[in-house]
């Protein structure tokens, strides 16, 4: 007996008097609280600790700076299983979309998809993953009647008609001829997509069906596409899909990521595009589902959520359980208008709590490492990457900036000290002349660079204006300098395709040395840097590069029934994955046909892309309102 163990009690019974049984309950009612409490000092990730706290993680606390633990020795991001292709998906872009943009992007996308866009891998097999849940939360209570945005309210505020005179036509006949080509491109990819996987959510056209998953990322991708090239009679198709068969209730994992870029991204553009409130309602809908993803102790969202149950859980191939910061930091701009469009502050709150933490905490060398945990607050390892896991997190920080009008400085500070951390760490020089940027590891340079990465032209290109202006000059030239080294990445292969990744390194100069590193899955991010900086430059070779691009999809990539990703850049007798990317539709093309037409359809002074090429107007705020812009 344990009572035979405690002091004033006789072995031959139980006679206690008051005084000891008082101080005996006392003992024991301490030992239970004792034995209670230190389950909430056990790793979030217990079993124990789930049973008996509850599933609805707190509010954003405060979180103190540190740099957390960290692992230089080696990535723990990894790739999916190879498949029947060596491809695999990532950001943003993020070793990203997420430009993450280093999945290869999906939307409800699954753990390959955002490892893609994260990682700069191979392009996802399969959107519907096996999950392990982790805690679920619940959604904030949303006000039916907050609905104040006025779209003629909206259209008086943009300097210029959205499409433009005559839908941006070029003046010049080559130019058009060239525009042309690239909407019989996209009208031929969308007419093999719906003849083949309708609802799917993408193609794969070597088989001629679907691949998994039912919510249409082709379809949410190709709105604005459709509608902006005119091809009106597969824009109505796709807006009628959305009206009666998008189903915002799927109990499957979604990267939280994708569906924002992709999906939230889309309608809100489609929205702002056409005035169509179906597109507003469903983007509210959508955006109200990813609130629970924030309900950690940060308020950091997790990567994964299931949009009908609210539960999220971060990936487990994320190292220690970390958010990345492509997927987390490429969310500003869709979250700022579901503020504008339902007037519910709670999107803003969200997106600036995750830009106070980031402030907060002490960034090695002034740079953004990859992973941050969604518990503590703190770096988990000290890998820098332009490209996959990193990107898009950079592009928003700028973007942020030009869509509030300029009025949003934190943004504007943040990206112009990240750039020239940058500069300072990551940005290279190889023997040959060609600018890169590196990848950092804990202080070690890897001296490679990703296809993602090849957005960064682009996205220094039209940060240029606002640096300080002894700097103005510098930037731009940087642009067109990294520019210059991606479409070098295309005219050293075979095939005038740029590889996933290529290297500077052993006398390797901006090829693929890694059999791993030579397919391509029809990225946008090289064309996306022609297209910004012809229209920051005019100077033709980028009209050029861009048809270049065409040329070599026209003859590598279409088969019979679409366009499919190549496995090796370096060969001619070409082996194809057998997927026709949606952001194939949704950026390629799109950036293509932006790149041959006049700068006044979606003008830059109006509007700014998303990481998935989806265009969202500047915030004026009714401070210069204009005629109605038609």
């Amino acid at each position: 007996m344990v009572f035979r163990k405690l002091p004033g009690v006789s072995a031959s019974g139980m006679g206690l008097r008051l005084s000891q049984k008082f101080v005996f309950l006392i003992f024991l009612s301490g030992l239970v609280t004792l034995c209670f409490g230190a389950l909430f000092f056990l790793p979030d990730s217990v079993r124990l600790k789930r049973i008996f706290l509850s599933k609805t993680e707190t509010q954003p606390v405060t979180v103190g700076s540190g740099s957390g633990s960290e692992n230089d020795a080696r990535e723990h991001l990894k790739r999916p299983k190879e498949q029947d292709h060596p491809r695999a998906m990532t950001s943003t872009k993020g070793d990203t979309s997420t430009k993450l943009k280093s999945l290869s992007r999906k939307p409800a996308v699954s753990r390959e998809a955002t490892e893609e866009r994260l990682a700069g891998g191979r392009a996802q097999e399969d959107l519907t993953l096996s999950r392990s849940k982790t805690e679920s939360a619940t959604v904030p209570d949303s006000d039916a009647n907050w609905d104040t945005f006025s779209y003629d309210k909206f259209r008086r505020c943009l300097l210029k008609p959205p499409l433009g005179r005559d839908g941006g036509r070029p003046s010049d006949p080559k130019t058009t001829e060239r525009r042309d080509k690239v909407k019989e491109m996209m009208k031929f990819a969308w007419d093999n997509y719906k003849r083949y996987a309708w609802g799917k959510n993408e193609l794969r056209p070597l088989t001629r069906n679907g691949h998994i998953g039912n919510i249409g990322a082709s379809i949410i991708d190709s709105l604005d596409t459709l509608y902006i090239m005119g091809l009106m009679d597969e824009y109505n198709d796709a807006k009628q899909w959305v009206q009666s068969s998008l189903d915002l209730n799927s109990n499957g994992e979604a990267s939280l990521f994708e569906v924002n870029i992709r999906y939230v991204g889309g309608l809100l553009s489609a929205y702002y595009l056409t005035g169509e409130e179906l597109f507003k309602t469903k983007a509210v809908e959508l955006g109200e589902k990813l609130l629970p993803a924030f309900n950690t102790p940060t308020g950091i969202p997790r990567g994964v959520i299931n949009l009908g149950s609210g539960t999220s859980w971060s990936w487990g191939w994320a190292s220690a359980g970390s958010s990345i910061l492509a997927e987390f930091g490429t969310l500003h701009l869709e979250f700022v208008h579901l503020t504008e469009l339902s007037s519910n502050p709670i999107y803003t709150e969200k997106v600036m709590n995750i830009r106070k933490l980031l402030n907060k905490i002490e960034k090695p060398h002034g740079l953004y490492p990859n992973f941050l945990s969604p518990v503590s607050g703190n770096w988990v390892q000290h890998h820098v990457s332009i490209g996959g896991l990193g990107d898009s997190f950079y592009e928003y920080l700028i973007k942020s900036y030009l869509m509030s009008d300029k009025t949003d400085d934190d943004a504007k500070m943040m990206y112009y000290s990240a750039l020239e951390a940058i500069e300072a760490n990551l940005v290279q020089k190889s023997p040959g002349g060609l600018t890169y940027m590196a990848e950092w590891r804990g202080g070690i340079l890897d001296h490679k660079m990703g296809h993602l990465a090849c957005f960064s032209g682009g996205m220094i290109g039209i940060g240029a204006d606002d640096g300080a202006p002894e700097k103005r000059q510098h930037y731009l030239d940087l642009a067109a300098e990294i520019t210059h080294t991606c479409h070098e990445s295309y005219t050293r292969s075979a095939t005038k395709l740029g590889p996933e990744a290529f290297r500077f390194d052993s006398g390797a100069e901006a090829t693929a040395t890694r059999l791993s590193d030579r397919y391509y899955i029809l990225r946008p991010e090289v064309i996306e840097s022609y297209m910004y900086m012809w229209r920051l430059t005019h100077d033709p070779k980028y009209r050029e590069w861009g048809w270049e691009a065409v040329e070599a999809l026209e003859e590598h990539c279409r088969v019979e029934s679409g366009f499919s990703g190549i496995r090796d850049v370096y060969t001619m007798t070409v082996s194809h994955d057998n997927m026709q990317q949606s952001f194939f539709l949704s950026e390629t093309l799109k950036y293509l046909y932006l790149l041959f037409s006049d700068d006044d359809l979606l003008p830059l002074e109006d509007w700014v892309f998303n990481t998935e090429a989806h265009p969202l107007p500047i915030i004026r705020k009714n401070k210069h309102e204009n005629p109605p812009a038609n």
